[in-house]
């Protein structure tokens, strides 16, 4: 006697009766049950997308983890675990890193900000348990890892996004990109840094679960703002020519692979003052000084014909012979026309290099391309 498969239960970010309310399409993403669009006037991936580079969206991201390590080593010990400088860092500036494996594979890709009191990282719902782990068996006895995988994150992009939250928060206008500070609204305390994932002047806001749908709510009561989700959040993701992990980096991808070497400063490359001593050092540092070759490159695309190339399609040289795939691909609703990232050999990596994509059968001519797609409008000051 046969039984039906358990469904797998998903688990629901302080949002959720929010997103029902507001007519979101719900779907499984990392474990989670996430709106994908929402329905309504001016809403769909189309709308919420261009509403986003227009005006401001607002973004669930609760699924993400957050992190404290907290102790005077916090720094020294966070930097064994990256290419990244992390001892430098100034207080209330953020900066990207990079988890290694001892192949200089990428675990995951997080953000991370100094606060003096302790380093505050933001990592991929996907990953923050394996994270969590990794993190507290490599460099718990050096510091406090404190996991607040309890807290709610809400990310607010967009040319507007700065006039909307400032009415809420006074003070959040000050902010510059990838800096960050501490608020209190209705009595909570939030960590709100100036930055997303869209290309977009923008803030990521850390506050506690039980203030997180009043204080959505608020923001979405501020005529600039609409709710978006996860589907425009990827398409903006991809005109910024920015990678989802998973996707378009892995274990299996080395940051020079993945064109990310401007995330390791030269404090940590050869002849720095602290090279190497994190994970795959000797593979990384030999691929970025060029002593060791790299046999694909991370890339933008750009179709020449109005026809969407998606994830896992196959690349080729105009002769037909395969030379890497897409890893992302969509029609971007700004671009306005089909784009997409993936990995070529790096004789073929030169932006103009016309190749091929293979879309039900037949060739899509595509050209090699500069990112972002759109150019960022991050707010420096």
């Amino acid at each position: 006697m046969s039984t039906a498969p358990t469904p797998v239960e998903l688990l629901q970010t302080p949002l959720h009766a929010l997103h029902l309310e507001l007519g979101a399409r719900m779907v499984p993403f990392a474990g989670y049950s996430m709106p994908v669009q929402y329905q309504g006037p001016g809403l769909g991936l189309m709308q919420e997308h261009l509403h986003t580079r227009a005006a401001a969206g607002l973004f669930d991201v609760s699924h993400m983890g957050q992190l404290r390590l907290v102790g005077s080593d916090a720094a020294s010990a966070f930097e064994t675990l990256m290419p990244v400088d992390v001892i430098d860092l100034p207080v209330g500036k953020q900066r990207y890193g990079l988890l290694l494996n001892e192949a200089g594979g990428i675990i995951d890709d997080l953000m991370f900000v100094n606060r003096g009191e302790d380093i505050f990282v933001i990592v991929n719902g996907a990953c923050k348990h394996g994270d969590l782990a990794h993190i507290q068996a490599t460099i718990g006895p050096l510091c406090h890892v404190d996991a607040q995988f309890d807290r709610a994150l809400l990310a607010l992009q967009g040319p507007q996004a700065v006039t909307a939250l400032q009415r809420l928060l006074p003070g959040a206008e000050k902010l510059v990109f990838m800096t960050g500070a501490a608020f209190v609204w209705a009595g909570a305390n939030l960590f709100i840094t100036r930055s997303g994932y869209t290309g977009e002047d923008g803030f990521e806001i850390s506050l506690p679960a039980d203030h997180a749908e009043a204080f959505a709510r608020t923001l979405l009561a501020q005529p600039e703002v609409k709710p978006v989700g996860l589907g425009a959040r990827n398409s903006l993701r991809l005109e910024a020519g920015l990678c989802l992990y998973g996707q378009d980096i892995d274990t299996t991808t080395t940051p020079v692979e993945a064109a990310l070497n401007w995330a390791m400063q030269k404090v940590r490359r050869t002849g720095g003052a602290r090279a190497g001593g994190f994970p795959g050092a000797e593979r990384v540092l030999a691929q970025l000084d060029g002593s060791a070759p790299i046999t694909r490159k991370r890339v933008g695309l750009m179709a020449l014909e109005r026809v969407p190339v998606r994830e896992h399609t196959e690349l080729q040289s105009l002769d037909g012979s395969t030379i890497g795939e897409v890893t992302s691909g969509l029609l971007g609703p700004s671009a306005d026309q089909p784009v997409a990232m993936g990995y070529v050999s790096p004789g073929l990596a030169a932006i103009g290099t016309r190749l091929q994509a293979i879309v039900r059968g037949k060739p899509v001519p595509m050209q090699v391309a500069a990112m972002p797609f759109v150019p960022n409008r991050y707010f420096r000051g």
